[in-house]
């Protein structure tokens, strides 16, 4: 027995010199081979430790690279390194897709042609495209969902012509989509957002969700076109918030949402359905000069102070409410249940 336990306590002071892959054998690595138009491919299990990713690694000089040689990215369960400098990217021809967009013609056009994939990963540096007159375009998908972005993320004046899946991740810093075109869907359900996001001036050709999502910051929506549904429903903003000037040309669904601060919708025009139901306002809630062609829907919002409606505009021909909120049908419904009350009033009186 003595011998046992003398082994027994050597063999467990080996265990950390043992060589890396020989103690992290539960760390699974898929690293495809590489070749031509492959993206560069690292995916890390969830059974990895935090020194594995660590050691492991990657820098945000071979993601420039692989966009170099035209190939896309598709990272998991990694840690990268570095500032992403998109805007050092070689200029190149705008993509044929997009020619007979007259308000793409820029001087300055980078291309990213493949999709960028970095999931359940930790971004340590910052994501940039700096130019100011330059055009980013990515051809393929873009995937952050689970990724969180310890430092800012701007990605203004990008060109988004797959969907954008955003859903999960986390912004610690800001996070910038200035003048973004998203030519598909755009997912960020369950999304946290930092001290201040921008959407300044976007343009969404697809659906929008951002359901479940938290603006922790500033939250700047200013002149944005919605093209088709809009989904805010359930979302927290906890400062600042402005949708004025923008245009919801599909459903814009903000039911449940909570505004802790100023909520600005001056200027705002609603082409399709407007829902606020069961909203929450703790501050300003400004609508004045706002535009409702559709059905708007406010019950039940809570309004702390009151809200400005000035010069705000309903269509004249906006069906009424549905269900129990139509007065009609709530006063239908009370005038049953006296009736019914006093019927049963009338059999008691003579059961007996």
């Amino acid at each position: 027995m003595n011998r046992m336990f003398a082994w027994i306590m050597v063999g467990g002071l080996a265990i950390p010199w043992l060589p890396l892959d020989a103690a992290a054998s539960n760390c699974q690595v898929e690293t495809p081979a590489s070749g031509p138009g492959v993206a560069l491919t690292l995916h890390l299990g969830a059974d990895c430790t935090e020194q594995e990713r660590e050691a492991r690694a990657v820098d945000a000089t071979q993601l420039l690279q692989a966009f170099r040689e035209g190939k896309g990215i598709d990272l998991s369960g990694v840690v990268i390194r570095g500032e992403l400098s998109l805007d050092t990217l070689p200029v190149g021809p705008l993509p044929s897709e997009l020619e007979g967009m007259k308000e793409l013609q820029v001087r300055e056009v980078r291309v990213i042609p493949g999709s960028m994939t970095i999931v359940n990963s930790v971004v340590r540096g910052a994501i940039r495209h700096r130019s100011t007159q330059g055009l980013l375009v990515v051809k393929g998908a873009v995937k952050f969902s689970g990724t969180r972005f310890e430092e800012i993320v701007d990605l203004s004046r990008a060109v988004f012509m797959q969907p954008m899946t955003l859903s999960g991740a986390v912004f610690l810093r800001e996070s910038y989509f200035v003048q973004g075109r998203f030519l598909r869907d755009l997912f960020a359900e369950k999304t946290a957002f930092g001290p201040h996001t921008r959407f300044h001036r976007s343009v969404f050709q697809g659906p929008v969700t951002f359901q479940q999502s938290g603006f922790n910051g500033l939250a700047e929506f200013l002149e944005v076109v919605f093209e088709k549904d809009a989904n805010l429903s359930r979302t927290y903003f906890k400062l600042g918030t402005g949708f004025s000037g923008s245009r919801f040309q599909g459903l814009a669904d903000f039911s449940e949402a909570s505004f802790d601060r100023e909520a600005f919708f001056t200027f705002t025009r609603f082409d399709g359905d407007a829902y606020f139901r069961r909203a929450t306002f703790r501050s300003t809630a400004d609508f004045s000069d706002a535009s409702f062609k559709g059905r708007d829907d406010f019950s039940k919002v809570f309004f702390e102070k009151g809200p400005q409606f000035t010069r705000a505009t309903r269509s004249e021909t906006a069906p009424a409410p549905l269900g129990l909120e139509n007065q009609r049908i709530q006063y239908a419904i009370t005038l049953s249940l006296l009736v019914f009350s006093v019927l049963l009033i009338v059999y008691l009186i003579r059961s007996r």
